[in-house]
């Protein structure tokens, strides 16, 4: 997996300021300098006058200013399991990478196997793996030995299947319904810091499922460096604070 910067709002903490002033600023905020914007909070600089304001927005679940700045991602080698479940955030954008007009004709069902073209979960490789709805604890050598087998041979039957399907003359489109749903896939996806915050609740916190909850972590690292201000304090002060911050 590889989470990428595509685009951003580029000074998002000026432009969450901005918005957050207008509500009980008297002059227009569109053509007051930033500097008088500010001149009402406390603090002795202009970022301490940011940090004072952004805390003090998030600690009163005023989140409003927040869906101002957005943030586009690239997202490399997911699964279409964890594709399915970072979509079902409607306040978010997506584009995925297509099946019916991507085909896999010439990739090497070995590859699949040893992982190239789908993810393989820890589950099918660390005998000590336990996951949260999983029955059983960690398994024997044995157990593990045969569990890995299984299911690097079924992926790899299935892209095999799929390829011979192809050579048959059925339509990727069809063909790809074969497919196991740990396939990779690419995806682009746009949010506002608002909706960033409230997936990490959801997707970082300990309750997520591996992969995705890796994902989201991934997000925040790059957020903490685009809005650096508003995510330190979220990391502090209110992360995994379920449905907080749902639009």
């Amino acid at each position: 997996m590889e989470v990428t910067l595509l685009e951003s709002t580029p000074d998002p903490e000026r432009l969450i300021c901005q918005a957050a002033r207008n509500d009980y600023m008297e002059s227009f905020v569109g053509e007051t300098d930033f500097d008088d914007v500010m001149a009402s909070i406390d603090g002795d600089s202009l970022d301490e006058r940011k940090e004072t304001l952004i805390g003090h927005l998030l600690e009163h679940g005023h989140f409003g200013p927040f869906e101002h700045p957005h943030a586009t991602f690239a997202v490399k080698g997911i699964s279409r399991s964890c594709m399915a479940q970072i979509t079902r955030h409607r306040h978010v954008s997506f584009d995925i990478q297509s099946m019916r007009y991507v085909s896999f004709d010439d990739v090497d069902p070995d590859d699949v196997r040893d992982g190239e073209m789908v993810v393989v979960p820890p589950s099918a490789t660390d005998p000590d793996w336990v996951g949260r709805n999983q029955e059983s604890g960690p398994v024997d050598d044995e157990t593990a030995e045969r569990r890995e087998e299984l299911f690097r041979e079924t992926i790899g039957d299935a892209f095999e299947s799929y390829q011979e399907l192809l050579e048959l003359g059925m339509p990727p489109e069809d063909a790809r319904y074969v497919l196991p749903i740990g396939s990779k896939v690419n995806m682009v996806m746009s949010m506002n810091a608002r909706m960033l915050m409230h997936v990490a609740d959801m997707r970082a916190a300990a309750d997520a499922q591996w992969e995705i909850r890796e994902m989201t972590e991934e997000v925040l690292d790059i957020a903490s460096e685009w809005c650096p201000i508003t995510f330190q304090y979220y990391e502090q002060h209110m992360k995994n604070r379920k449905n907080r911050l749902a639009p």
